[in-house]
């Protein structure tokens, strides 16, 4: 919409003054042969020849102007970000109309870009973790360093003001120990997997994440439809029959592979409840800080346990390779990678729904287990296949099933 600003003179036998008319002014400038409409506010008889005028000349213009421009002395059109906000029926001013509402961009190659960097980063951490697992089987120590990189990493980006750094306050860190804590678990149980099995089995066994999630869950008063608990069948069957049939089977990898997903779930269902007066803090901010505190409590852990034998396995590590630089790129790789897939998964969460991220989550599991299966060649059994295969179908089930119930919750809501 356009404005009208029309400039009266008047002359009286005693005095001349000139009365100042606004009129909005509608163009439909899309439709030249459409009548341009024009209420009138007020009607003046000396003011209809001016505004005939003002009609033709805003006609001919084919483009919106960029800021006010000037017909001639009397009058002027102006842009709607230069315009009143009219008075609504209640007495409250509101917004001024917009000439037309700009489209949103395509994110879609963003988001291919998020998830190409989020599976490519994945896959390097698990390749260059279990490399350096095998020359130095300390998984303690490993865990600890790639919490340091990590911690590194996000003091470099708020030092250097690429990342917004979130106010903190002694209760945003009172609130962030609990989900620490089970991170860390989560983290160090993982690595030692790692360090027992093949990467693929471990990634076969944390697939059955879900199974635990809705345990948990229901345990604290969650309730899941019946689909729901149909879906952790397969996962529970799949992983069952992957791991009897595993050609690396370690007790202890195993039970490192579930503990983590203990840990993982309970940092979630933690993050949940003791987070939720601190949701202006961005996923990216929100892992740095989790990151850093995760440090603090596992590094005197991993003193405690591995620390005696550090030195001596350092010595077989650098002697078991020809150039002690291939063992430090190693480590140092799985450390920066561990931090980065972690970074481009919270912020693949930020930009996409929750569903999308099950899937994607589950189709990178997919791709590493297949991944690491190749480099290092692992003998895969027919059965061990299919089982894989099971679980992996049984966790994509659970996060189609789980998006359906949480959207007909949400529409009972807003219905009641």
């Amino acid at each position: 919409m356009l404005a009208l600003n029309v400039i009266t003179p008047i002359t009286t036998a005693t005095s001349s003054k000139s009365i100042h008319h606004r009129y909005p002014l509608t163009i439909r400038l899309h439709s030249p042969s459409t009548t341009p409409a024009l209420p009138l506010l007020h009607h003046h008889p000396t003011t209809t020849t001016a505004i005939t005028t003002a009609t033709a000349a805003a006609t001919s213009i084919n483009a919106y102007p960029a800021s006010p421009f000037s017909l001639n002395p009397i009058f002027r059109i102006h842009h709607p970000s230069h315009l009143p906000r009219a008075a609504s029926s209640n007495g409250e001013e509101a917004e001024p109309a917009s000439l037309s509402t700009p489209k949103p961009k395509s994110k879609t190659t963003q988001l291919a870009l998020v998830f190409g960097l989020w599976y490519f980063q994945n896959i390097v951490f698990n390749i260059y973790n279990k490399k350096a697992l095998n020359l130095f089987p300390f998984p303690w120590l490993l865990a600890s360093f790639q919490l340091f990189v990590g911690s590194l990493w996000m003091l470099a980006l708020w030092s250097l003001k690429l990342q917004p750094c979130p106010k903190i306050s002694k209760p945003f860190i009172v609130a962030l120990l609990g989900p620490a804590l089970f991170h860390t678990i989560g983290h160090i149980s993982a690595c030692v997997s790692f360090s027992k099995v093949a990467v693929s089995f471990t990634h076969v066994i944390k697939s059955s994440e879900p199974v635990f999630s809705v345990v948990f869950s229901s345990f604290l008063g969650d309730t899941y439809p019946l689909k729901v608990w149909l879906s952790i069948l397969p996962i529970v069957m799949g992983c069952s029959l992957a791991a009897v049939t595993e050609v690396s089977f370690n007790l202890q990898g195993l039970w490192g592979a579930l503990i983590s997903n203990v840990g993982f779930v309970l940092r979630n269902i933690y993050s949940k409840r003791s987070l939720q007066s601190f949701k202006e803090v961005d996923g990216l901010n929100l892992y740095g800080w989790i990151s850093i505190i995760s440090l603090f409590y596992l590094f005197p852990v991993a003193i405690y346990v591995e620390g005696s034998q550090w030195v001596q396995g350092y010595h077989r590590a650098i002697a078991a390779v020809e150039n002690p630089s291939t063992f430090y790129i190693w480590v140092l790789l799985s450390g920066v990678f561990y931090h980065l897939y972690n970074q481009s998964s919270y912020q693949a969460l930020d930009e996409i729904s929750p569903l999308t991220f099950s899937v994607g989550n589950t189709m990178k599991r997919v791709v590493v287990i297949v991944s690491t299966i190749l480099v290092f060649r692992n003998p895969v059994r027919p059965l061990n296949a299919l089982g894989s295969a099971i679980a992996i179908l049984g966790t994509f089930l659970y996060s189609q099933a789980t998006s359906g119930s949480k959207k007909k919750g949400i529409e009972e809501e807003k219905k009641n």
